[in-house]
């Protein structure tokens, strides 16, 4: 089985205000990038992704107009993918939804929300609070405890593939907002620190899941982009861990630890080059800058099926690097890279 994920950069102008394809030639969202042109790129990395499953993070937004779910399905079939059907969890109130989709004749997927209903109460036994729900945690250590929700509610799925294996898989967007309204440097570092300890929180809320499904054995995977990673910005020698050692598990025994290869950081030489899932470009320097945002991490039980994991990255791939169509179009494409994930299930 392969599972994917892949941040497609404003899939939302893709499609007209009744959710119909734009495949024309006024421009994109991306940069010099028609919308024919990424459209077909996005075609061309599907395709050659073949994957079982995709989390599709920014998917096309849903509201009143438009709606995910058949968006993302009329360009799967546009493109003839076999990741067909398409699942979303809870809506939110930007324009990147988060969304899978999935091989139908391969597995099941259906959200399974866990933790009590805000409105309900039902599931009330869970402990940790429903991702569309508001965390309690005392954020500035001021003996206080403060309110913390998601913008991008994690979407919580249960799998279960054509074999009859069950599998629980958490997709994730999880983001610390630039410090907007900042009017001076002081006041720029006071905000972003105060993001940042959200972030954080929405992290330990999403790693206290993780802990609910290890005691039931459940077989986790947990995907997606963290905007994070051991390494990433001073702000991790600040607080001393990133969001995503929190979400692994840092620190705790190996059986109760998520793992990817790409979230450990390298050892040996500072010179080393580090794998990275997207590419930007900055325009005061007028160069780009890669980083490692992207992961796919599974619970200890998933080891044992021989997983392999892939940054589909077109310079540091050979395969894609080897292969201009394909190299092209993840340009074209995105401004990241997609991560599968292939396990003998």
């Amino acid at each position: 089985m392969r599972l994917a994920t892949y941040n497609v950069e404003w899939f939302a102008g893709l499609f007209d205000r009744r959710g119909h394809l734009l495949e024309d030639d006024e421009w994109s969202a991306r940069y010099n990038v028609t919308r024919a042109e990424q459209l077909t790129a996005l075609g061309i990395v599907f395709t050659a992704l073949d994957a079982d499953a995709v989390l599709v993070v920014e998917a096309p937004e849903h509201n009143r107009r438009r709606h995910t779910v058949p968006m993302l399905e009329r360009f799967a079939r546009h493109y003839g993918l076999r990741t067909r059907r398409a699942v979303i969890g809870f809506v939110n109130h930007t324009q990147q939804e988060i969304a899978l989709l999935y091989d139908p004749d391969r597995l099941s997927a259906r959200h399974d929300p866990l933790g009590p209903d805000p409105l309900t109460g039902a599931g009330a036994g869970e402990s940790v609070p429903r991702f569309d729900g508001t965390f309690r945690i005392d954020l500035d250590i001021d003996a206080r405890l403060d309110s913390v929700q998601f913008s991008k509610p994690p979407l919580e799925l249960a799998l279960r593939t054509a074999a009859g294996t069950a599998l629980r898989l958490i997709g994730v967007h999880v983001k610390s907002k630039a410090p907007h309204g900042a009017t001076s440097e002081d006041a720029a570092v006071r905000i972003a620190i105060e993001n940042r300890r959200k972030q954080l929180a929405q992290c330990i809320w999403l790693r206290g899941r993780v802990d609910a499904h290890l005691d039931r054995g459940d077989s986790l995977i947990v995907l997606g982009d963290f905007n994070d990673g051991p390494g990433l910005d001073e702000y991790e020698k600040l607080f001393g861990r990133s969001g995503l050692e929190i979400v692994i598990g840092e620190g705790v025994p190996p059986e109760r630890r998520l793992f990817d290869p790409h979230a450990v950081p390298l050892a040996g030489t500072p010179l080393q080059a580090a794998p990275s899932t997207a590419r930007f470009y900055r325009g005061e320097q007028a160069h780009y800058f890669s980083a490692l945002l992207d992961f796919i991490l599974i619970s200890p039980d998933l080891m044992a099926h021989r997983p392999r994991w892939r940054i589909w990255h077109p310079f540091d791939d050979p395969a894609c690097h080897a292969t201009p169509e394909l190299r092209d179009a993840l340009l074209q494409a995105s401004d990241h890279f997609p991560v599968t994930l292939d396990l003998e299930i």
